[in-house]
């Protein structure tokens, strides 16, 4: 590829969608946990030096929200047709765009290796346009293409004006094509306004052909690439071809799912190797697993990175952090800020919020630990509670190393308590504990055994 040529791309996402039946922008319906339209951004992203043109027109704010400076925008109002959407971005590109890339935002199991091969078929073309077709039974209201004797593309028919022998033909268009961009934009020029009052980017490829010039196709090898978001129904088609899709990629790096039919993998995750992944897992955004760790059944993870050697059973995690040799669950829960360090304990039915454990740390059944910070080593008792939150404020609690705090204490924040103390069971701690010494009781006091004398 010259280092002169410039590929630029347009995503045409002003829909509205009706048919998703939702007040929100058919493009930001997630799938996988992602809005539909970072899909489609992706797939672009490798093949253009400057950020793509998406033009927005139903729900723009909104869309201009989640996308943010990935992109730059164009807005298509009123909305007439997909040759008028790609003519509101000649101005952006015009003088930038050698080839241009178009595509939309509601197909987003498209590859970006897919896309890289329609731009390099393109740069060896003769002719201005070249396409992206696929064959399939149901033709899921594509277009019909009508192939030339020398196999270039001679018409596309769309369906509703198609013959009944032009609807038997299964060779379909996807809407994707690279074109050469000076072309492109007189061509744009040409298109005539349809029965409906819109101008369809398809009209084009008749213009091609009047001025004697070759329409190139290439046939998409993987048709499920080519699933189109237009309802529910859909969405949910390439939720299951997504995760099969994300999981086959996990199991062939390393990874083992033990039933990938019943696991969640999002497109962001990463996973090191030799990890398994057990049944009814869900793993969502930014999430870092590391190696040889046992996730699930029964979890979910979100943004959150998971250290090497841990075991997790049945946990809820969410914005935390655990490293390495760490055991948690049954039924555990990290909140947001929680971080559990290097070979922590967590029992079942506790809960971390905002705290951090040390090194070393045992947290028994049935515990809260809020806004706390816990030195090594130390044993918090089956159900301890932090009582942070003093109907204002949530208050610091922060233990020393190799405290023993009995089980049931209340430990009312703010509060220190030194390094080796202990608390008996069922203490209510209001008061700092010094370092070495025993509390015990309503509220909690010191406690000093009495020792009989002799004689």
């Amino acid at each position: 590829m010259c280092k002169s040529t410039v590929i630029s791309a347009v995503i045409l996402a002003a829909g509205q969608g009706t048919r998703m039946r939702s007040s929100l922008p058919k493009v930001l319906h997630p799938l996988s946990g992602t809005p539909l339209i970072k899909y489609s951004l992706d797939a672009v992203a490798g093949l253009t030096s400057n950020p793509p043109v998406v033009v927005i027109g139903h729900g723009a704010d909104s869309v201009r929200e989640v996308v943010g400076s990935a992109a730059r925008f164009v807005v298509q109002q009123p909305q007439l047709g997909t040759a008028h959407a790609v003519m509101t971005a000649e101005q952006l590109l015009k003088e930038e765009a050698d080839y241009l890339v178009v595509t939309t935002a509601d197909m987003p199991l498209i590859r970006p290796e897919t896309l890289k091969t329609l731009v390099d078929a393109q740069m060896s073309n003769n002719g201005p346009i070249t396409m992206l077709t696929g064959f399939a039974d149901d033709p899921r209201g594509f277009g019909r293409i009508i192939r030339a004797n020398d196999n270039s593309v001679q018409a596309i028919v769309e369906e509703a004006a198609a013959t009944p022998a032009q609807l038997a033909i299964h060779e379909l268009n996807l809407s994707i094509y690279c074109f050469e961009a000076k072309w492109l934009w007189g061509a744009l020029k040409r298109v005539k306004v349809s029965a409906k009052g819109e101008y369809y980017l398809t009209d084009v490829v008749a213009i091609a052909r009047e001025d004697g010039l070759s329409v190139k196709a290439i046939v998409l090898p993987d048709f499920s690439e080519a699933i189109g978001i237009n309802t529910r129904v859909h969405l949910a088609e390439a939720e299951a071809i997504l995760r099969q899709r994300i999981n086959r990629q996990w199991m062939e790096f390393g990874v083992t799912l033990t039933d990938p039919a019943s696991t969640y993998i999002g497109p962001s995750v990463k996973i090191g190797r030799d990890t398994t992944i057990g049944p009814n897992t869900h793993l969502r955004g930014n999430t870092v697993i590391g190696e040889e760790t046992e996730i699930g059944p029964n979890c979910i993870i979100e943004d959150s990175t998971i250290g090497s050697h841990c075991k997790i059973l049945a946990a809820v995690i969410e914005k935390a952090v655990v490293e390495d040799n760490v055991s948690m669950g049954p039924f555990a829960h990290l909140r947001k800020g929680a971080h559990l360090m290097k070979g922590v304990h967590m029992g079942n039915f506790g809960e971390v919020k905002d705290s951090t454990l040390h090194p070393g740390v045992k947290m028994g059944h049935f515990s809260y630990i809020g806004n706390a910070d816990i030195g090594d080593d130390t044993n918090i008792g089956a159900g301890t509670i932090t009582c942070n939150f003093d109907g204002v404020h949530k208050n610091p609690t922060v233990i020393g190393k190799n405290v023993f705090i009995g089980s049931d204490t209340m430990l009312v924040a703010p509060l220190n308590i030194g390094e080796n103390a202990r608390t008996g069971a069922g203490s209510v701690v209001t008061h700092d504990v010094p370092a070495g010494e025993v509390v015990v009781g309503v509220p909690a006091r010191p406690h000093h055994k009495k020792v009989e004398k002799s004689g």
